[in-house]
């Protein structure tokens, strides 16, 4: 038997930092985001939970955190917003925020 699926509101208020990867499907900068991202979990683990949300089918959080522009990507800790960026976002970025607020 599935789990049911845990809101947006749980996801981000998890015990560790939680980045979310606002995208839509036919964005190329999200494309070339995506492979980062997975590189992103590979090198830091589980020190962070990465979420996609695709705008597309997720108008309702779009629209809550005033998704403008894609990829933007939101970290929450605690379900807080401590950092937030739009556009493609390197992969020592990431990792640095991952670091800084998930130790």
């Amino acid at each position: 038997m599935s789990q049911p699926k845990a809101s947006f509101k749980e996801l981000i208020h998890g015990d560790k930092p939680v980045l979310v990867d606002f995208y839509a499907d036919w964005c190329g900068p999200c494309k070339q985001q995506a492979p980062i991202l997975k590189q992103l979990t590979e090198r830091v683990g589980d020190k962070v939970r990465v979420v996609k949300v695709n705008v597309d089918h997720s108008q309702a959080a779009a629209n809550q955190y005033q998704i403008r522009s894609i990829p933007t990507m939101i970290l929450f800790k605690d379900g807080k917003i401590v950092w937030r960026q739009s556009g493609l976002q390197p992969l020592r970025t990431l990792e640095g925020l991952v670091h800084q607020f998930g130790e």
